[in-house]
Formats: C-alpha cells, sequence, structure tokens
C-alpha cells in the first residue's frame, strides 16, 4: 500500500504556528498517513462532504479529525455537531486538540460525541510527546468499524 491510499488525518487548526507544531509532532512519530489541513470548521465540513476545493478529493474519509475549538467562521464544537448528525460522517473519530480548559467546552465535546478531548500542553516537549501519541492510536491501532 502507498501513501496515497491510506487514510489522511485530517487537522483542523486556524493557527498556523500550532499547525505546524503539530504536524511537526506527527511527522516525529513516523506515521505514513499524510496530514491534510484546514484551518476553520467551514473547509473542514466542506473537505468532509468534497465540496468546493475539495469535490475531486476522492471517497477516503480521515482516519482521524484533530479538531481546535476555537476558529473564525465555525467553530470546532459546531463543526463536530454537524459531523455526528450526519450518517456518512458520525463515524470518523474526532479528537479536539485545544488549548480551551473551559468546563463547558469540555462538558460540550463529550456530549457531542468527542472520542478524546486533549488540553494542548504548553510545554514543547509535552505536546509533542501527546500528538505524537495520538497519532499513534489513531493512525496505526484504531480499526474502523465495519462499515456492514
Amino acid at each position: 500500500m502507498n501513501k496515497r491510499d491510506l487514510r489522511p488525518i485530517l487537522l483542523v487548526e486556524d493557527s498556523q504556528a500550532d499547525a505546524e507544531m503539530t504536524m511537526d509532532a506527527l511527522a516525529d512519530a513516523h506515521l505514513a498517513n499524510p496530514v491534510v489541513h484546514v484551518e476553520d470548521g467551514v473547509d473542514c465540513l466542506d473537505y468532509l462532504q468534497g465540496r468546493g476545493a475539495w469535490a475531486d478529493r476522492g471517497h477516503i474519509d480521515p482516519v482521524v479529525v484533530l479538531l481546535d475549538i476555537k476558529m473564525p467562521r465555525m467553530d470546532g464544537l459546531e463543526v463536530l455537531k454537524r459531523m455526528r448528525q450526519d450518517e456518512h460522517l458520525r463515524h470518523i473519530p474526532v479528537v479536539i486538540l485545544s488549548s480551551s480548559r473551559e468546563e463547558s467546552d469540555l462538558a460540550r465535546g463529550w456530549d457531542l460525541g468527542v472520542n478524546a478531548y486533549v488540553i494542548k500542553p504548553v510545554d514543547v516537549e509535552q505536546f509533542f510527546a501527546a500528538v505524537r501519541a495520538l497519532g499513534r492510536f489513531w493512525a496505526v491501532f484504531n480499526q474502523p468499524a465495519d462499515s456492514d
């Protein structure tokens, strides 16, 4: 299987610095899965639903969506809500990767069906370790449910 056949990791992050750090950490984990980066919730849903600039991306769903909460145009919690309401998207694992420590964000994320919620560590070493562990679990160990 070549890299083009692997399911991508979808990174939804508006901060270019955080996106680059996350992609570096995923690369450091030596994952074969490609990483697709979009900058807000609208672009995320366009990617997932194959609309607009993503109309020709094919029908391979990401292995996991790493989703920030605080973003322009559409926040991560609204994206999660819409994904869980869509029968074609609800099976995709979602990990909220956010600096928000607000209890209401945590509670709402769990209520909406997030698979994991990781608060971004401020320390770069801890951040890299957390993202490497996430990438290995979701891209290597996690297996999708049968589509039957």
